[in-house]
């Protein structure tokens, strides 16, 4: 479903393929962690001041998404969000900004709350702030 959801939205500049569960997304564009290869990843978007944050809940599942450890590994990135495209770096919150991050987030999505709820892990959040 990604694969074809991310072409979609490359292809229209954001303008199909744009939501999941009727929430707005970006695409960010990373590399593998082993592989090197080039990965595209819709995710939900949460934004605050020109950065975004990424949560890694994979719904409320026990272990990270594979794009976690893409993000650790190669930290710099291309983010899509609608027909704007530029490059920006992550790093991973912790304490108080992870916890305003966290409340944005579930704004923008709120069952990231009950996701957070299902596991005992504190899903991660990645800020990425312009490159």
């Amino acid at each position: 479903m990604s694969v074809k959801q991310v072409a979609e939205y490359e292809a229209s500049d954001g303008a199909k393929g744009n939501t999941i569960m009727g929430m707005p997304v970006i695409v960010v564009t990373m590399r593998g962690a082993k592989s090197g290869k080039i990965r595209k990843t819709p995710l939900m978007r949460v934004e605050h001041d020109g950065s975004y944050a990424l949560v890694a809940s994979v719904g409320g599942a026990p272990n990270n998404p594979d794009w976690y450890h893409n993000i650790v590994a190669h930290p710099d990135v291309m983010l899509q969000d609608g027909p704007v495209r530029k490059p920006y770096h992550a790093r991973l919150v912790t304490g108080a900004e992870r916890e305003q991050w966290w409340q944005w987030a579930v704004e923008a999505f709120p069952t990231y709350d009950s996701y957070q709820k299902k596991v005992t892990r504190e899903i991660p959040v990645f800020v990425l702030d312009p490159a």
